[in-house]
This record gives C-alpha cells, sequence and structure tokens, in this order.
C-alpha cells in the first residue's frame, strides 16, 4: 500500500519544473542581496554550473528580471517584480486608497510614514510619503525588512492565527534566536493594545508606531508605520501620542474603506 507521504512525492516529481526552479532560485536569492551577486556566486550558493545560471540570467535580463551593472559584473534586481506585484487589484486598490490618506496625516503631524505589508517572511514597503520638513526619515520604497526587527511586523503578525504565524516564523527564519523570542513575546500586548508603539531596533532616537490594515474578511493585510521623529528646530510637529491615536485612527478609517467596518467592530479586533 502507497503512503500519503509517496503519493505527495510522486504528485511533486509529476510537476516539477526544473527550468522555472532555478530561475525562482536565482530570483529569491538576489531579493536577499543588496550589493547584487556575480554569476560565479550565484553559481556556488545555488549549487549550479556556471553555464545553467548563464543560460537563466541571460532569459531573465531579456524579461527585464534582472540587470547586469558592467563596472561591478554583478547582477541585481530590477524593479519589475515590484510593478508586477501593484498591478495586482488587492495591492492597487489598497495603495490608492492609503497613499491620499498617508500624505495628508503626514502633512498634519509633521512625520513620514510608510505602509508595509507581508512578502516572503519579510516587511515589503509599498507605499512610502514624506511629510513637508526639510528633515525627514524614511524607509525605502520596495524596502524588504526582517519581521523581528519592525513594529509593523509585530502589527502584521499579532493578529494571525496560529498556523499562519507558524508558516511567518518559518519564512522568516529564527535566529537570532533573542530577536525571535522578543517578537513572539510583544504579540499578545500588540493586539491587546490595538498598535505597536517601540523604540527603533535599528536606528537610536527614532520611535515606531505601527497600526493595523484589516480586510473585509477581519485580518490585518497591511501595516501602516510613523517612524517617530522629535523635532528640535523648524515646524512644530505633534506629540508621539497624538501621532499614535491619528495613525490608529486613519488605519481604522482605510480598513472600513477596504470593507472592514464588520471586522472592527469585533471585541476581537478592539484594544
Amino acid at each position: 500500500m502507497k503512503t500519503k507521504t509517496a503519493d505527495v512525492r510522486q504528485d511533486d516529481d509529476k510537476y516539477r519544473a526544473p527550468a522555472l526552479s532555478k530561475g525562482l532560485d536565482i530570483l529569491e536569492l538576489l531579493a536577499s542581496s543588496a550589493e547584487g551577486l556575480s554569476q560565479i556566486e550565484i553559481a556556488k550558493q545555488l549549487g549550479r554550473t556556471t553555464s545553467e545560471i548563464f543560460r537563466m540570467l541571460m532569459v531573465l535580463r531579456q524579461r527585464g528580471y534582472v540587470d547586469l551593472y558592467s563596472d561591478d559584473d554583478r547582477y541585481h534586481l530590477t524593479t519589475r517584480m515590484f510593478e508586477l506585484a501593484h498591478r495586482h487589484p488587492p495591492t492597487r486598490r489598497l495603495t490608492s486608497i492609503a497613499g491620499e490618506a498617508m500624505q495628508r496625516l503626514a502633512d498634519q503631524v509633521n512625520q513620514s510614514m510608510h505602509l508595509g505589508i507581508i512578502h516572503s517572511g519579510r516587511v515589503l514597503v509599498i507605499a512610502q510619503v514624506d511629510c513637508q520638513d526639510n528633515n525627514a526619515t524614511s524607509v525605502r520604497l520596495g524596502a524588504h525588512i526582517p519581521i523581528y526587527e519592525t513594529a509593523s511586523g509585530r502589527v502584521l503578525a499579532a493578529w494571525m492565527e496560529e498556523d499562519r504565524l507558524a508558516r511567518l516564523v518559518e519564512d522568516a527564519g529564527q535566529e537570532p534566536r533573542d530577536k525571535y523570542k522578543a517578537f513572539i513575546g510583544d504579540l499578545p500586548a500588540v493586539r491587546a493594545a490595538g498598535y505597536c508603539a517601540q523604540p527603533s531596533l535599528t536606528i537610536e532616537g527614532v520611535q515606531n508606531i505601527s497600526a493595523p490594515i484589516f480586510d473585509f474578511r477581519g485580518g490585518v493585510i497591511a501595516a501602516v508605520t510613523i517612524p517617530f521623529v522629535h523635532r528640535l528646530t523648524g515646524t512644530s510637529a505633534a506629540s508621539a501620542g497624538e501621532c499614535r491615536a491619528r495613525l490608529v485612527a486613519m488605519a481604522a478609517d482605510i480598513s472600513r474603506r477596504l470593507g472592514a467596518g464588520a471586522a472592527l467592530d469585533d471585541p476581537a479586533h478592539s484594544g
């Protein structure tokens, strides 16, 4: 009698697409390399021959997914995948609704802010707005940020069911262990409060304030975050407490516009 494991293995073999797998491996590898990689480095890290990698890289370059910087012979991702993601209706609708509200609030409180979603176990920044002040603390549009280092990652994870959270942690990796434990330990408090406010884990002096955006099913689909800075000169800004209250209110309004009214009335989603 065949076992269930054997059936799964047989199905995996049946639907294998080696060329597609190699192309995806290259894209995923380059996505985790800010400096880009040479053909030899890609082949070594993927355990492939340089000739295999060369053929795949030529196709990916022709399709506009990667580009070769002639000054250092390193391959880098283009914005092609980012552009494709924004053609996807849910993402386009989210950024369309959130963008104007974010810019309006950024100008009112004199703070920058960004919108993030979960992508491949990291926070992907899909929208970013600056305030009108000469000095702004912002996160690069398209940045992939480890969930363990962000307030937005905590907000995106805090309302997840156990199985989905387990998959997120698997995708993100559990190292370093202290950051993983701190991340998991923070989630109940974030859900109880309805937001996350904590000192930045990457920039001293910045207080990250992040609030959830819910969809019509009651799931958190995005987090909007203010990297709050206390200004010593220039245009006066709202206090951290006022920014937090207005950010939470804006996120709730965006959620309602996305059809999450019933979900927001559920006590499980309230602080």
